[in-house]
């Protein structure tokens, strides 16, 4: 029975053979390799056989190597595909216009092969690492969902409070990457409720204290799901789930923890959070008016919340409200 070849696969484009001969003895003991003369044959490769990479010449007749990376990026099933332009063009102005049209590097020809296998090396790691990372965005969105099958409220409250927490973060400081990473990490807050029992979760009355008791429990329960981690995006979610019930006056659950002591991120998700749950509606409660419930946080500025993200939060209402008109509640079934 004849094995896949697992192999990652490099498209190598050249109009002149032996070049493309070099390329074959300097990269095929590590690679599974296809070969084009031409931009066209190129384009077709690509789509029939995807490859992981590309090497491509630039000057070629009929279409060019700057042509076949335009159409690369034009089309959503290639734009990801890192290309490398390996040409015998050594000036800045080309070697400029192929980094502004999307090539991730540049190779002069005539090209040394330690460099060549270097420098594809380096950016299949980088392809890598950048799958990892969709993946694990992937799995915190699955979470996610997971956790909305169990409670009452429609996902796009989740996504509602975590473009207004991404939002927030801008108002407050945070740098764009920061902020990316809290509206990736923001659905995540309530993903413990997956521990709680339905007939807690789902009371249309008010909670007895040992059901209080019980739901309280879910900020435990989602930082164990979350796990314990260095860094990075779950690190993140996972001091939220644990974090985003605590109070600036020290009232909250599940620590009791007060002021600057609680997390910003989680002290961000619990106003974005608190603003989406009063504005919306659900089968036990109206929503608020927008103002009711900027007069709420407003009231709860240095008990509840923390009074300065309280102040950044109105101050950047408009876009709150655009928010909240992109991603409105289809109406409840009556």
């Amino acid at each position: 029975m004849q094995q896949s070849d697992e192999r990652a696969t490099l498209l190598l484009v050249d109009d002149e053979a032996t070049n493309l001969q070099v390329l074959r003895h300097t990269l095929n003991d590590r690679y599974r390799l296809l070969f084009a003369r031409d931009g066209a044959r190129a384009l077709e490769l690509v789509r029939s056989d995807p490859p992981d990479l590309v090497l491509l010449d630039i000057m070629m007749p009929g279409l060019s190597g700057f042509d076949v990376l335009k159409q690369l990026k034009a089309d959503p099933a290639t734009s990801v595909i890192p290309v490398i332009f390996v040409s015998a063009l050594a000036d800045a102005a080309s070697e400029e216009k192929g980094l502004e049209l999307g090539a991730v590097d540049f190779i002069t020809k005539p090209f040394n092969p330690h460099i060549v296998r270097a420098r594809v090396r380096t950016h299949l790691t980088l392809v890598q690492s950048e799958e990892v990372l969709r993946t694990r965005v992937q799995i915190v969105h699955c979470l996610g969902t997971a956790a909305e099958f169990k409670d009452t409220e429609t996902g796009l409250h989740v996504v509602r409070m975590s473009h207004y927490a991404r939002t927030l973060a801008l108002a407050a400081g945070y740098a764009s990457d920061a902020a990316n990473e809290l509206l990736l990490a923001a659905p995540m807050h309530d993903v413990g409720k997956i521990g709680v029992p339905d007939a807690i979760l789902q009371k249309p009355g008010p909670l007895t204290p040992e059901e209080r008791r019980i739901m309280q429990q879910h900020t435990l329960i989602g930082a164990r799901i979350l796990g314990e981690h260095a860094a990075g995006l779950l690190r993140l979610a996972s001091t939220i789930a644990l974090s985003h019930h605590e109070r600036w006056d020290g009232e909250g659950y599940p620590h009791g923890v007060a002021g600057e002591a609680i997390p910003h991120a989680a002290r961000i998700v619990a106003v974005a959070d608190v603003f989406d749950a009063l504005t919306s509606a659900r089968p036990y409660k109206p929503a608020w008016s927008v103002e009711d419930a900027v007069d709420f946080l407003r009231r709860e500025r240095g008990r509840h919340f923390d009074p300065e993200l309280v102040d950044a939060f109105v101050r950047c209402l408009p876009e709150v409200l655009g928010i909240r008109e992109t991603w409105a509640d289809r109406p409840l079934a009556g």
